[in-house]
């Protein structure tokens, strides 16, 4: 009798550690199940941080006697498959226009979205990586791409002083979309600021009619 007893207990405590342990893997499984299925959250722009960019961009304008109306700030700390291109209206101190924007591949593959969020940046020759800093946006010229036309940039800091020597140019692409992709990103070049057709039609005209040097400034 005392035997019988002894032998259903232990046999009670065995399932109830294989029930325990299958719970816990019941558990577990749907831990990994859920965090596989988490999605990326769409990053926001810091409005903060562009205005306070737009204000030192201003003092810059005065200053260097470039155009007090409006300046083009790029925010390459964003994903490339949001819209981070930026003409700042600085008597109004808002966004007029909003614009993908590509940058350089580096090392990955032409025309791929490899870096999408995390870019790397030089001032090199060759290095196919775009190039941080303030710009004076040169003369309009023919270029081979999008529309066909293409603005020249002159870099103004040591980040950015090799950009007409390695013919880093604002121009249009046909490959660039008009509307944002995230989680994808935009295709890169070899480290021009390239827009889509449309947008770079859309910015074209206020350069053009610029009686002044205008100010494009790529920042992280």
């Amino acid at each position: 009798m005392k035997t019988k007893f002894i032998n259903n207990l232990i046999l009670i405590l065995i399932l109830m550690s294989v029930t325990s342990c299958s719970q816990s893997q019941d558990k577990t499984t749907l831990s990994v199940a859920f965090e596989n299925n988490k999605t990326d959250e769409k990053p926001v722009l810091d409005s903060v941080k562009t205005h306070n960019k737009a204000s030192e961009a201003l003092d810059f304008c005065k200053k260097n006697k470039f155009n007090t109306d409006f300046a083009i700030l790029i925010d390459m700390s964003l994903h490339s498959g949001l819209k981070r291109f930026f003409v700042y209206d600085f008597k109004t101190k808002k966004i007029t226009q909003q614009h993908l924007v590509g940058h350089g591949c580096g090392n990955n593959s032409w025309s791929s979205d490899d870096s999408k969020d995390s870019p790397e940046f030089s001032n090199v020759d060759g290095s196919h990586l775009s190039s941080l800093g303030k710009y004076k946006i040169g003369a309009r010229g023919v270029s081979e791409w999008g529309v066909k036309t293409k603005y020249l940039m002159h870099g103004l800091e040591n980040t950015n002083s090799n950009a007409l020597k390695r013919v880093i140019v604002f121009h249009s692409w046909e490959r660039m979309n008009d509307e944002e992709i995230f989680p994808k990103g935009s295709p890169e070049g070899w480290g021009c600021p390239t827009l889509s057709n449309n947008a770079f039609l859309q910015v074209d005209p206020i350069l053009k009619s610029s009686s002044k040097p205008v100010l494009m400034w790529i920042y992280e």
